[in-house]
């Protein structure tokens, strides 16, 4: 990759929201004859990366799928170890996420999640809500149809205690009740690991995002294939169902 990929980029078209699927931690491991879990500690390495790689860029929102709700389904002892790492994580991070001055967020069902990820979870949301740099987003216990399902019981319920009417509920009505609100939609969808599909990932969000695919395992992601692809990414057209002539400019 080029040296001076940075100055191909266009600072005017910045993308607003990144979001990843971070993929390919434990056959990273088992490539290299490691237990899985040993992939998912250098993965918050490249978590670690693509952040700061981020926030250097100017991206406002990054949003890791780091534990889908399919992955309850894993072995007991590697979802036990993730859970252990997510803690250990935000225990050590704080610190970096405070100097960043990155916000955390969390989307998905936290409540499935053990009492020490939760009380964790909370403690550096708290911590850092007065942040005023690059949102971090983490997908935990998350899947697009639950949100969806999830915002459509809201919405019934606001319907039956007459906060408002059927009539009242379009797009902008039910993005409210999503777990991302007020988060702007991405533009732009990486996933590594050399899968092509997004994996039940902000399925209402992804509309319009611009998708990525990249055969390397998430460990060995960093801010060079980032910069690659916003270069990419700046170069695709965004027609939003209009016509070439109507979105270019005169």
């Amino acid at each position: 990759m080029p040296k001076n990929i940075t100055n191909q980029i266009d600072k005017n078209n910045i993308p607003q929201h990144v979001a990843i699927i971070l993929d390919g931690n434990g056959r990273w491991a088992k490539e290299k004859g490691l237990e899985r879990i040993y992939g998912h500690q250098a993965g918050t390495e490249a978590v670690r990366r693509a952040l700061t790689a981020a926030a250097k860029m100017g991206i406002s929102y990054l949003t890791l799928y780091t534990f889908s709700t399919e992955n309850w389904n894993r072995p007991q002892q590697e979802v036990n170890a993730l859970m252990s790492l997510l803690v250990s994580s935000l225990r050590n991070e704080l610190d970096n996420l405070m100097e960043k001055r990155v916000r955390l967020n969390i989307i998905g069902n936290i409540a499935d999640l053990p009492d020490d990820c939760q009380k964790g979870l909370q403690e550096a949301i708290q911590a850092t809500a007065a942040n005023t740099g690059i949102t971090l987003t983490l997908a935990i216990s998350y899947s697009g149809r639950w949100e969806i399902v999830q915002a459509a019981k809201q919405l019934v319920r606001q319907i039956q205690s007459k906060q408002i009417s059927e009539q009242e509920i379009n797009e902008e009505t039910f993005m409210k009740a999503l777990n991302t609100f007020p988060i702007p939609d991405p533009d732009i969808l990486i996933r590594t690991g050399g899968e092509y599909r997004i994996s039940n990932f902000l399925l209402w969000q992804m509309a319009y995002t611009e998708m990525f695919f990249l055969p390397i395992m998430w460990p060995e992601f960093d801010g060079q294939h980032l910069h690659e692809i916003i270069c990419q990414f700046q170069a695709r057209e965004r027609r939003f169902g209009k016509t070439s002539e109507q979105v270019q400019p005169c």
